[in-house]
């Protein structure tokens, strides 16, 4: 398996696994144009532009076996300009232009150039110049992951916008270089507004939300099938699974990725293959790294976050690719970060509704939101998810309302701002407590109108939860609700023993105030 390797000539020469993407480089270089393509990190973007390289470069011997070797017959070798900003840090404008100066020295030493002009602008033209002049041919010009840094500095407001004026000039003198540049190809998880690629360089073709190129990155169930079998039977064996067993748990945590209106969904690669290489079921991709200034916004602004799993989260299409420094939807980076993906497109209004992708999506993502509801999780593993659960399969309610009443009991009064202490907030508690509950038993969260706040089931039991805040309701009122509306009677015909719980909320309580079991 290619763990960590993001470079084609080394994954081909080291006879690593390799899903073939080869087909979109061929239909990609037909034209001279400028594309952008933007996907989530560890999504296979920088493995992609690799091979562009290494085709650009016209290393044929690289491309034997692949769909690529019978349908290219010329293999041309063109200048390369190659700038990958996941090397070394890009936090901050210094990072950036060192990093830029180094990889420009490297080429100005290939091609020759001694007098070097006075800043990284000039100096990207004066290359680009110099090596179509040099070599008769036009310059190939691959710039991965363009922007790492505005990323990591999307929460720092002065560092953020001083490094969006530098890549609006950077990236800007593409624009007037048609005459010199045979492709150029840019990869990153958004599009920035006011930065200059975008704007200014208005030629640039987006395939992000291609239907043509949407599996250009991740795997398909297709090639997952046809391709892994033998990664497939080992990991079923390992895991003691049946192999249809195995195929729907990967499907169920990694599976669901879609990048075009009624697109094709795919898999994500990191968390296959590493699943593969280590023979056990992991939520590797999000463990990868920590959306924390998402975390931290979704919290202040008191979002509702139920909306992502009961797919109400919409965004019309021309705002789903772009982000604005400063705006207040965080909808379109959820989207191009993967934490939400496309769930439906409606022609006639161009507009998308947007859900967790799969379980290692929502369980992570949900399992990082939780502290910043409830502090006090950071410190006190006994407020986790599996001890709760523990409690319901032995079948103790009791000890599982104790630890959950403790769970909001010992939540500091001065960690939740006073306007978010409301009805909402302990709604947005009790859904993360109970979905994230769901990773070990299976879970229903009130979704729509006639269903219990909660259903829990395991082997021996049905757990239906009804919750009322004291200013208007009761623990008893909750009961008789579940009785009234009958939401035990789909579960009568199981053998499983029926337990109803009716719970009463306190906000000046700070918590659960009481609860009664019927």
């Amino acid at each position: 398996m290619p763990l960590g390797i993001q470079d084609f000539e080394k994954l081909r020469t080291e006879e690593c696994v390799y899903v073939d993407k080869t087909q979109y480089v061929y239909a990609l270089t037909r034209k001279s144009r400028p594309y952008f393509l933007g996907r989530p990190r560890r999504f296979g973007k920088s493995l992609f532009a690799s091979t562009l390289k290494a085709y650009f470069l016209g290393k044929k011997e690289l491309f034997e076996g692949l769909a690529i070797a019978d349908l290219e017959k010329d293999w041309i070798e063109y200048p390369v300009i190659y700038i990958d900003f996941n090397k070394g840090s890009s936090d901050c404008l210094q990072s950036v232009q060192d990093l830029l100066n180094a990889t420009l020295s490297g080429y100005e030493k290939q091609w020759g150039i001694v007098e070097k002009e006075n800043n990284l602008s000039l100096r990207l033209i004066q290359l680009i110049e110099t090596a179509y002049m040099k070599s008769g041919k036009k310059v190939v010009v691959l710039v991965d992951e363009y922007d790492k840094a505005l990323v990591n500095t999307i929460d720092e407001p002065q560092n953020n916008d001083e490094l969006r004026k530098f890549f609006k000039g950077f990236y800007g003198v593409l624009k007037g270089m048609d005459y010199a540049l045979r492709f150029v190809f840019l990869t990153g998880v958004t599009k920035f507004a006011k930065v200059s690629i975008f704007s200014d360089l208005n030629q640039l073709i987006d395939i992000s939300l291609d239907k043509r190129y949407a599996e250009i990155c991740g795997i398909s169930e297709a090639e997952l099938l046809a391709q892994f079998q033998p990664e497939l039977h080992e990991l079923a064996k390992a895991t003691k699974k049946t192999y249809d067993e195995t195929v729907a748990e990967l499907k169920k945590r990694y599976d669901g990725y879609i990048f075009a209106p009624n697109g094709t969904n795919v898999y994500n690669p990191f968390s296959i293959l590493n699943t593969f290489e280590k023979n056990f079921f992991a939520y590797y991709w999000f463990k990868s790294g920590t959306p924390t200034f998402l975390v931290k916004t979704l919290r202040a602004d008191n979002y509702d976050v139920r909306k992502f799993e009961n797919e109400e989260v919409t965004i019309f299409a021309r705002h789903i690719d772009e982000y604005r420094a400063g705006e207040t939807s965080l909808t379109p980076l959820l989207y191009q970060s993967g934490y939400l993906t496309i769930k439906s497109y409606k022609f006639e209004y161009d507009e998308y509704t947007l859900g967790f992708p799969n379980e290692e999506v929502k369980y992570g993502f949900l399992d990082e939101l939780l502290p910043a509801y409830a502090p006090q999780v950071i410190r006190n593993d006994d407020f986790s998810a599996p001890r709760f659960t523990k409690a319901l399969k032995e079948g103790n309610i009791e000890d599982f309302m104790k630890r959950l009443a403790a769970f909001f009991a010992s939540i500091p009064y001065d960690a939740i701002k006073k306007e978010h202490r409301d009805e909402q907030y302990y709604q947005h508690l009790f859904y993360l407590v109970f979905t994230l509950m769901g990773q070990f038993v299976k879970t229903e969260v009130k979704s729509a109108e006639g269903r219990a706040d909660a259903i829990v089931k395991t082997a021996d039991s049905i757990y239906v939860f009804e919750f009322k805040m004291d200013t208007n309701d009761t623990a008893e009122a909750a009961l008789k609700q579940i009785d009234d509306k009958g939401y035990m009677i789909p579960y009568t015909i199981d053998q499983r023993r029926l337990v109803k719980i009716g719970v009463e909320f306190s906000m000046e309580a700070k918590g659960i105030k009481r609860w009664l079991i019927g």
